[in-house]
């Protein structure tokens, strides 16, 4: 018997231990990546290559301009990415993306009559996001619940979200465990054509600070090295 589950795949480090996370617990996986109007399109490539590398049986984008309405520094040119943490919910929020993620995704889990849907939200280290705290992740699972056709008729796709409180060295340990190469993954909110990172953004911080507290190299390659 197949266990479909639909895996939110962005390409960086916490969607591809999510779906090691998917494989490893028996799940058919089905990647599914939004092109959302984001900055670059390097963490598109990567999620392409980690679909592959992590044992999808397939993986599709799907593209949402949310550049159309802006109002964060990942879709908007115009806005600097910050290079040093804020106070309260930063710039590099965007409106509604993991919202507009998680609806894709439960239509894509109807169609394929999906268990579960994988999402890799992080209330740790990305406590300044709404849409990544428990609450929100609670209130998805009840409209996920009464919004669709398997809901109502009782076999609504489980929303997994296995991150949620776990620090981002506890991820990576879990991930090598798992066997996941994060030199094919891109967390860097500027990234160049080829993937490389900044160095100097608040995720690449929070990748650097979680493989050091892992106590294992960091595979990431630097545009400035």
């Amino acid at each position: 018997m197949t266990r479909p589950a639909v895996v939110l795949l962005s390409g960086g480090l916490d969607s591809a231990t999510v779906l090691a996370m998917a494989r490893a617990d028996g799940y058919d996986c089905h990647a599914l990546s939004i092109n959302y109007g984001q900055r670059h399109g390097a963490e598109l490539i990567a999620a392409a290559r980690v679909a592959v590398a992590g044992g999808a049986l397939s993986q599709r984008t799907v593209s949402v301009n949310l550049d159309a309405i802006g109002g964060s520094a990942l879709t908007d040119s115009s806005i600097a990415v910050p290079s040093a943490p804020s106070a309260g919910i930063p710039i590099t929020y965007v409106p509604a993306r993991n919202t507009v993620f998680l609806a894709i995704a439960l239509g894509y889990a109807e169609v394929l009559a999906a268990q579960a849907i994988f999402v890799g939200v992080n209330a740790v280290d990305y406590s300044g996001y709404p849409d990544c705290w428990p609450a929100y992740i609670d209130a998805f699972r009840a409209l996920a619940a009464v919004a669709t056709r398997a809901g109502v008729e009782g076999h609504a796709p489980r929303i997994e979200a296995p991150l949620l409180h776990l620090a981002k060295a506890d991820i990576i340990r879990r991930g090598l465990e798992l066997g996941v190469d994060y030199g094919l993954t891109v967390s860097c909110y500027n990234a160049d054509p080829l993937g490389r990172a900044c160095g100097h953004c608040d995720a690449c911080h929070l990748r650097a600070q979680g493989f050091s507290a892992a106590g294992v190299p960091d595979p990431t390659v630097y545009f400035f090295a």
